[in-house]
């Protein structure tokens, strides 16, 4: 498990690209039979991905946590961001298609991951908070989920959001999760951008043709930088940070929250001409 130990804007100005990507962009997670694994301190979030390619893959515990088993005291969102796969959650077997959310709460000892036969290999990506009680292991499937509509074609961000993890949906004790794919012809995201004080977020960039990339726009709305990312690769955004950026082709990202409460809402917007 790699550890990013948490940052503050003070740190941004002297940073070169190289420093940027070492801090807040994650890469590799998606390793074939692998678990990867990144721990932030940022709210203390791990972030994992999951590729069972020839055999399943079993949750494993950290020596970092410092638990007996992985959800000992922390809860996870999981999203499927390539073929049909399977979780299975002490016992219990859940399909996953492609944008499909699994919930599984603290408590729960085993945790396997599998990829359907002849299909194309599964690829979970995991999003895991500490959590003070247990909720129930619940499923969404893609599409399922709160559905909101955001955005303009006219200005290039039209784009359909699904929460699923979420104050008003899946319960959870500080995870909020979802997805968001933009309409064709549109290549912004979350513009204007904004903050939230009261969380951090982390972005996984899904669905991106490889020789695409994602400018993603981070650190304060008056001294940004930006870091170009590929499909599969992930942002961790403080809570000081926007979180925006614009592709060279049309994409989708799993968005995930963890930290003071969970309202999707609770944001501090800036306009972009007072970008800096």
């Amino acid at each position: 498990m790699e550890q990013r130990y948490a940052t503050s804007p003070e740190h941004v100005p002297g940073m070169d690209t190289a420093e940027l990507r070492r801090r807040y962009l994650v890469q590799d997670l998606f390793r074939p039979d692998e678990v990867g694994a990144v721990y932030t301190h940022h709210d203390r979030v791990v972030l994992l991905g999951v590729t069972p390619v020839s055999r399943p893959l079993d949750l494993p515990t950290f020596p970092e946590i410092r638990s007996e088993f992985f959800l000992e005291h922390r809860e996870a969102g999981v999203i499927n961001v390539g073929g049909t796969g399977t979780v299975t959650a002490d016992g219990a077997t859940y399909t996953l298609t492609k944008g499909s959310c699994l919930y599984v709460g603290r408590g729960v000892q085993g945790v396997t991951f599998a990829s359907e036969d002849g299909a194309d290999p599964a690829a979970f990506y995991v999003m895991s908070a500490p959590a003070h009680t247990a909720y129930p292991t619940t499923l969404v499937e893609a599409g399922q989920g709160n559905v909101r509509e955001l955005g303009d074609q006219l200005t290039s961000n039209r784009r359909t959001l699904n929460q699923y993890i979420h104050e008003n949906g899946v319960k959870s004790c500080q995870i909020v999760m979802g997805v968001t794919t933009l309409h064709p012809g549109s290549m912004w995201n979350t513009m204007p951008a904004h903050t939230h004080d009261r969380r951090m977020e982390a972005y996984l960039y899904f669905d991106l043709p490889e020789d695409a990339r994602v400018i993603h726009l981070l650190g304060e709305p008056t001294e940004t930088r930006h870091l170009v990312v590929a499909n599969r690769e992930a942002i961790i955004a403080p809570s000081w940070s926007v979180h925006s950026g614009v592709g060279t082709a049309s994409y989708s990202f799993v968005w995930g929250m963890a930290g003071e409460n969970q309202s999707f809402d609770d944001m501090d917007g800036f306009a972009v001409a007072d970008m800096r």
